[in-house]
C-alpha cells in the first residue's frame, strides 16, 4: 500500500531543504505553493487533489464558474505534467451530471484520465462502471463521514470488485491504521504527521505501525522538530507499508 503524505506548509521545514523526496506526496491545487510546484518530478509518486470543495467554501456563496476552474486545473496539469489528478467530484454542488462533464472536458485538455472519486449517493453500479472504465479510482465520503467508521466493511466488496478489473483504489483520507491492514487499497493519504503542529502529537514507527504519544496537560513541544520527527516517522511507515501492507 502506497501512503501518501498530505498537507501544507511544511515542504522546505521538513525535505526540501534537506533535498529528500522519496516519498509519496499528495496536495491540493488550491494550496500547492510556487515553490512546491517546480519539485513535483521529485517525488516518487504525486497526487494533485481538485481543492474544488476548499474552493467552494472560499468563495463564500459566490457563483462559481466550474468549467473555468476546470481549465485552471488542466492547464496546471499539463504545464507542470502532473500524472495523477482527481476529478472535481463536486456531486453535492453540481450533480452527477455536470460531475461528468467537467470530467470529460478536464481529460480532453490533458489527453489522459484522471482518477475518479466514488461517493455513496453514485450507488454500486456506478462503482462498476468506473473499475472497468478506469485503470486508478478513489472512495470518498471517508474525512466526512459519508461513510461511517461503522460501514467501513462496504470496502470489501468494492475493493473485490476493483481487483476484478485489475483498477487500483484510492482511499482518500483514510488514516486508519488498523483499517489499513484490513483493508487492501493500493493507495491512501494522510495528513497525521502534522497533527505535531496541531495538537503536539508525536509518532514513533515501530517497524510495523504508527504509535502516537499525545502531549501532557501543560507540556509545549517544538514545532518545527516536532514537524521533521513525525515527517521522518510517517515516511519510515511508508516505506513499510509498501512493502507489507
Amino acid at each position: 500500500m502506497k501512503i501518501f503524505l498530505a498537507g501544507s506548509g511544511w515542504e522546505k521545514t521538513c525535505w526540501a531543504n534537506k533535498d529528500f523526496f522519496e516519498f509519496n506526496r499528495l496536495e491540493s491545487f488550491i494550496y500547492i505553493s510556487d515553490f512546491e510546484k517546480t519539485i513535483i518530478s521529485k517525488y516518487n509518486n504525486f497526487l494533485l487533489d481538485s481543492g474544488a470543495f476548499t474552493y467552494l467554501n472560499k468563495s463564500k456563496g459566490q457563483k462559481i464558474d466550474w468549467e473555468s476552474y476546470v481549465n485552471q486545473y488542466a492547464e496546471f496539469i499539463v504545464k507542470y505534467n502532473v500524472q495523477y489528478f482527481f476529478e472535481l467530484d463536486i456531486d453535492p454542488i453540481v450533480g452527477l451530471n455536470e460531475v461528468e462533464r467537467l470530467r470529460l472536458l478536464l481529460e480532453k485538455k490533458k489527453e489522459k484520465k484522471c482518477i475518479p472519486v466514488w461517493h455513496k449517493s453514485r450507488g454500486l453500479e456506478y462503482w462498476k462502471k468506473m473499475c472497468k472504465n478506469y485503470d486508478y479510482v478513489a472512495i470518498g465520503g471517508i474525512v466526512t463521514q459519508e461513510i461511517k467508521r461503522s460501514e467501513y466493511n462496504v470496502f470489501f466488496p468494492l475493493l473485490r470488485i476493483a481487483k476484478e478489473n485489475n483498477c487500483k483504489v484510492h482511499g482518500l483520507g483514510f488514516t486508519n491504521l488498523k483499517g489499513m491492514e484490513k483493508y487492501k487499497f493500493y493507495s491512501v493519504d494522510s495528513t497525521s504527521w502534522l497533527s505535531g503542529n496541531k495538537f503536539g502529537s508525536v509518532y514513533l514507527f515501530n517497524g510495523k505501525t504508527m504509535i502516537k504519544q499525545n502531549k501532557k496537560p501543560g507540556q509545549r513541544v517544538k514545532t518545527n522538530e516536532v514537524a521533521i520527527h513525525n515527517f521522518n516517522e510517517w515516511v519510515k511507515f511508508s516505506n513499510y507499508a509498501e512493502k507489507n501492507l
